[in-house]
């Protein structure tokens, strides 16, 4: 059964199929400011059944088609092969923007992204041109990259093997989770390993055979981001969408870095929501408390100190998340070693304050918006829920550390997907 079909599903599927390439070219973006405009666009309509969404645990189908056809999933394609090539200010005030909406919408856009920005830094130009014009006809990537149950992370167990000088293709085996946006995606970049132990991307058709989705994501939070999992069974992927991905961490690139604040932006439009919707709130249904003597909840000196508390720290997170996206510019205009190093150091100081408000914000609301707050109706609970699901991604505490060992001992940065 599609998944046009099928939007509300309640637990997991097996062999869900994919949906159907675009049949028009998606729109292209001509500058910087077009980008924003399309995204706040796209934003009021995502907004609109974004509980609802969550609630019944409803796929995304026709958002997602929207919000590709838009042109903004191709929005960091060089200008070299037609595309608009924002800067990455603009690109993560995109995701921002769409993710205050709808943050799981905004999260399965950061590995397709991430793959644009690792096919300009690895694939030659034969290869850039034929999968940028994919991404500009409005083909979405998906995510086929953490392993199953290996240990770590950087751990992959999927591998790929070469039957041949003469066949045109390789085959992958292996199982992946955390596959966001793989089952709405039309292309799968799968990081698997060659015979010498080396990552590389292994771009395959949705409906590969022997390509299986399952839609077992289970996550209290993030819900329709639908990351569950993807089996590869003997799939077959054309060599020339075979993507040399361990180049971008052989030497100082600019693609970890990007990786990571596409992250950071979904948590600063998580807290944004938060805020908003705990002043709204606040303004039309908390009440004054018994001892304040006051009329209304909006009077109150101890929730307008906490509002312009969390708002503050918000605008910190924003402040360091822009900064952050300049240096990440100047890391891809010139990858030195410098430049790429401040990029990441960067990143994890917007890493560490965004998830800080991430957490407070959708925490406070409910402090100040009282127990009528925590009525299901609200559903305000998917604002913390999505909050402390996203933030695990890469955790904080190694940004500290990080941050503390380049500081104190000048220790570089690691060269991976998660720094």
């Amino acid at each position: 059964m599609s998944t046009t079909q099928n939007r509300h599903v309640p637990g997991p599927r097996l062999g869900v199929s994919g949906v159907p390439r675009p049949t028009t070219p998606a729109h292209i973006i001509k500058d910087d400011a077009e980008a924003i405009a399309v995204a706040e666009n796209l934003a009021a309509e995502f907004v609109k059944e974004a509980s609802l969404r969550d609630r019944e645990r409803k796929w995304p189908v026709e958002e997602l088609d929207a919000y590709s056809q838009s042109g903004l999933w191709s929005i960091n394609v060089p200008r070299k092969f037609g595309g608009p090539e924002v800067s990455y200010v603009t690109l993560v005030k995109v995701i921002e923007i769409i993710s205050a909406a709808d943050p799981s919408i905004g999260q399965i856009t950061q590995n397709h992204l991430g793959v644009v920005a690792a096919i300009r830094t690895v694939s030659d130009e034969a290869q850039q041109r034929l999968l940028f014009a994919e991404v500009l006809a409005g083909v979405r990537f998906g995510n086929a990259f953490s392993e199953f149950g290996s240990k770590r992370a950087v751990d992959f167990e999927t591998r790929f093997t070469d039957p041949g000088p003469d066949l045109d293709h390789v085959i992958v085996n292996g199982q992946k989770f955390y596959s966001s946006g793989a089952l709405l995606a039309h292309l799968v970049p799968i990081v698997a390993l060659d015979v010498e132990g080396r990552a590389w991307y292994a771009i395959a058709d949705r409906n590969a055979p022997g390509l299986t989705v399952i839609d077992d994501w289970s996550s209290f939070g993030q819900r329709t981001t639908l990351s569950g999992t993807v089996i590869l069974d003997d799939v077959k992927v054309p060599k020339a969408y075979l993507v040399p991905g361990y180049k971008g961490y052989d030497h100082h690139t600019a693609d970890g870095a990007i990786f990571q604040i596409i992250q950071v932006a979904v948590d600063t439009g998580i807290a944004q929501a938060a805020i908003d919707d705990t002043v709204a709130f606040v303004r039309s249904n908390a009440r004054a408390w018994v001892d304040s003597g006051l009329e209304r909840a909006s009077q109150d000196p101890y929730t307008i100190q906490a509002i312009g508390d969390l708002t503050l720290r918000l605008h910190a997170a924003q402040a360091l998340l822009e900064k952050a996206a300049l240096a990440v510019d100047k890391a891809v205009a010139e990858a030195t070693e410098e430049n790429v190093v401040k990029a990441q150091i960067a990143v994890a100081e917007a890493k560490v304050l965004s998830t800080e408000i991430a957490i407070a914000a959708t925490n406070k609301l409910f402090e100040l918006g009282g127990t009528r707050s925590t009525l299901e109706v609200h559903n305000f609970d998917r604002h913390w829920r999505n909050a402390r699901a996203h933030t695990l991604h890469d955790p904080v505490r190694w940004k500290y550390a990080i941050l503390g060992n380049y500081f104190l001992n000048g220790v570089n940065p690691p060269l991976h997907a998660w720094s």
